[in-house]
């Protein structure tokens, strides 16, 4: 590891593994789940309405109902993310996570029990629910993560939910195989097996502590806050961390929690919302998911037999989890905008050579630049976007910031499932070029815009910003009277004396 190894203790790693398998890992096994079985549920849908109405659907209809079943994924997530603001304010971030457990039990019912009740409605609704439980969990996973990573920590576990997204994916891809659940028989069993990581969180994680900085600076429990970072940090003194929290809380301008409205208005974090902005949206127009959609043909394109490209699309799976973990181990020693201006650069290069592949009909050179697609994007720009937004903004204004991510996110994606194949209709093979485009711009905006955050606080980082927000004047003399909380060693942790001091200007 590229870090001190002191400093990752076991409860640490527990917690970020256990909070992305129950959540993370639903996302991305609920963006595959249903490509393998998609034929059998056309049937499905199409033997009910036989059974209802006498008559079948025509392809045109058919193809809607199931275009409605796999879109409404991402309205559903749309929905979660607006949701992000107020639930982690009221719950806690461990307590949201724990609290939307339900939802994935719900759902997972209602996709299991489908086809017994002969209920089409009934998948719909229930890939609806999932989805408000990943655009919940996709914001609130990484923002608990990165409060209770120690600062040189902060990167390794906050992009550990991405490796899990990509191992969802994987699995999704390895259970579709016919030799397991791509079977007729199994396709409900296959959409309703989301309970059973969820089923683990649940009963595990209400045993780890809140995030230390929401029990601080909102809630003010300065003895549960003790518990909770002895619980996280092993043998390692607390004290410079509970005052750096006290910092970060004097630096507030107000001790409620931002409305999305307001982090809107507020010109002190106005080049923080744009980055969000620029790197949420540009990480879903990349062309990724177009380039998911179109997997299987390039690959048939390129001469893979038919029955062979559900292994195939199996490996780039697994090329998908390698990259992620890459990225993972490396973004500590690399940093943030390394793998950010690496990973779009690259993609947008790949991007370009699929549009020259095109139309030189050089297929194998296609098949290489999804590949690189892929890597490219696992390797940084799947998870540092939700990295950076719990590190460009101080705890009153994170939640609002993840509520507008997670929208812009979930906004994008069901746009390009819309838009792409109406691009490609009528651009052809020229349509990569958009997303060539998209990529390197936002290369650029990152490379002369976002500093690197690798070490900082969020104090440190906010001070970052000040000048190009042109708001360092203000901030200095906001912090010239501040009370400074006073703390005391005990048992090598640090306890709170209860006495504050006023620091003259």
């Amino acid at each position: 590891l590229f870090f001190s190894k002191s400093s990752l203790t076991k409860s640490l790693l527990a917690v970020a593994f256990l909070a992305s398998f129950g959540s993370s890992m639903l996302y991305g096994y609920n963006l595959a789940v249903v490509n393998s079985p998609a034929e059998y549920i056309k049937a499905f849908y199409n033997q009910t309405m036989v059974a209802r109405t006498g008559t079948g659907l025509d392809d045109k209809k058919l193809t809607l109902f199931y275009s409605v079943t796999v879109s409404v994924f991402a309205i559903g997530g749309m929905a979660g993310s607006l949701m992000v603001g107020i639930l982690v304010t009221r719950f806690g971030r461990k307590g949201t996570l724990v609290r939307i457990t339900c939802l994935v039990f719900i759902a997972g019912a209602f996709m299991g029990f489908s086809r017994t009740f002969g209920s089409p409605e009934m998948i719909i609704v229930g890939r609806f629910i999932t989805g408000v439980h990943s655009g919940i969990s996709l914001s609130v996973v990484p923002m608990y993560l990165g409060e209770i990573a120690p600062k040189n920590l902060r990167g390794f576990l906050g992009l550990v939910p991405s490796i899990f997204i990509c191992l969802g994916v994987f699995i999704a891809q390895i259970l579709g195989l016919h030799e397991l659940l791509g079977k007729e028989e199994h396709w409900p069993l296959f959409l309703s097996l989301v309970v059973i990581p969820t089923m683990f969180q649940l009963m595990l994680l209400p045993w780890f502590p809140e995030s230390p900085r929401y029990l601080l600076i909102e809630k003010r429990n300065v003895h549960a806050t003790i518990t909770a970072l002895k619980w996280y940090r092993s043998k390692v003194n607390i004290q410079a961390e509970i005052e750096e929290m006290q910092e970060e809380q004097r630096s507030m301008s107000s001790d409620q929690t931002v409305s999305v409205i307001g982090l809107l208005k507020d010109r002190s974090v106005r080049w923080q919302v744009i980055t969000i902005v620029v790197v949420n949206i540009g990480m879903q127009l990349s062309g990724i998911d177009a380039i998911w959609f179109y997997t299987n043909t390039i690959f048939e394109n390129a001469g893979i037999p038919v029955p062979q490209i559900q292994y195939t699309t199996v490996g780039t799976g697994a090329i998908e989890v390698i990259a992620g973990c890459v990225g993972c181990f490396t973004i500590e020693r690399l940093g943030r905008r390394p793998l950010m201006i690496g990973g779009f650069t690259f993609m947008g290069i790949c991007c370009a050579g699929i549009t020259l592949s095109l139309m030189f009909q050089s297929h194998y050179i296609s098949v290489a630049c999804v590949v690189g697609i892929i890597a490219g994007f696992c390797i940084g720009p799947a998870g540092v976007p939700f990295l950076i937004t719990a590190e460009l903004f101080k705890q009153s204004h994170r939640p609002a910031a993840y509520t507008v991510a997670g929208c812009l996110n979930w906004l994008s994606n069901f746009t390009i499932g819309f838009v792409f194949p109406f691009l490609q209709m009528s651009a052809g093979a020229y349509c990569y070029l958009v997303f060539f485009g998209v990529c390197m711009a936002v290369a650029v905006y990152v490379f002369f815009i976002v500093p690197e955050t690798k070490n900082k606080t969020f104090v440190e980082i906010s001070q970052m910003f000040a000048a190009r927000n042109g708001m360092l004047e203000e901030e200095s003399s906001e912090l010239g009277i501040a009370k400074n909380l006073k703390l005391a060693k005990t048992n090598g942790y640090g306890a709170v004396d209860l006495e504050y001091e006023v620091i003259e200007k």
